[in-house]
């Protein structure tokens, strides 16, 4: 009988030590699960925030022209980018740009821009909703351009941000704020030497993104005489 029990007990005692191990390795796997988790949530707060649907498409169309605004596409931003609520009928497009989180461009680009800078805008925004970092957006955006997928204009166009609610990147430190109505025209890879600006918004125009496939010529519409001359919207690789 003595020799029966031992054997029992050793069974019993490698139970529970089976028991405790897997109760560990639930515990580890879901330490595990909860970091990755914590992972996902911080990288999903570089996504910008969004808001009520109507505000925001009349946040969009608050970039147009009276006459363009009825007839222009409209996007908004959803949790995994943008989705287009309303086809174009005259070639435009509205849309609220986030070049960073917490920026705020209205826009509203004509058929050109809606052919070559939207398609970057949207993948930027369906990026940033996967939580890649900035740092990986930059080299994904600059990787396509290099391969021909994203393509700088390719004519004279015209970007409209008329709406008086743009708060925009003032420089590469992630800086933002107010920027007066404006008009942008196309200007792929020119410099403000090129037009003859030193940079300064107090002037008729000056360009944004300088040297980039996406720069910008600025020129603001009025209001821009008080604003101190570091106010100028930086443009961007993303």
């Amino acid at each position: 009988m003595e020799n029966q029990t031992i054997p029992r007990t050793g069974k019993v005692a490698m139970l529970m030590r089976i028991c405790v191990l897997g109760l560990a390795a639930q515990v580890a796997v879901r330490a595990w699960a909860m970091a990755q988790s914590t992972q996902a949530q911080a990288a999903g707060t570089q996504a910008p925030p969004l808001i009520d649907r109507q505000k925001e498409i009349a946040l969009a169309l608050s970039a147009c022209p009276t006459a363009v605004a009825s007839k222009a596409a409209v996007y908004v931003l959803e949790k995994s980018g943008y989705v287009r609520v309303r086809d174009s009928q005259n070639g435009f497009t509205a849309i609220v740009q986030h070049s960073q989180p917490a920026a705020q461009e209205p826009q509203c680009m004509d058929a050109e821009g809606t052919r070559t800078i939207l398609p970057r805008i949207l993948k930027v925004a369906e990026l940033r909703a996967q939580g890649k970092s900035p740092e990986e957006i930059q080299r994904l955006v600059a990787d396509a351009f290099a391969k021909g997928i994203f393509q700088p204009p390719s004519r004279p166009g015209v970007d409209y941000m008329l709406s008086t609610e743009n708060i925009v990147p003032l420089d590469n430190k992630g800086t933002i704020g107010h920027f007066p109505p404006h008009v942008m025209f196309y200007g792929p890879y020119m410099t403000n030497v090129d037009l003859g600006s030193d940079g300064n918004i107090a002037g008729p125009a000056f360009v944004a993104g300088e040297g980039t496939p996406h720069a910008l010529i600025i020129v603001p519409l009025g209001g821009h005489a008080g604003h101190a001359s570091s106010d100028k919207p930086a443009g961007g690789s993303q």
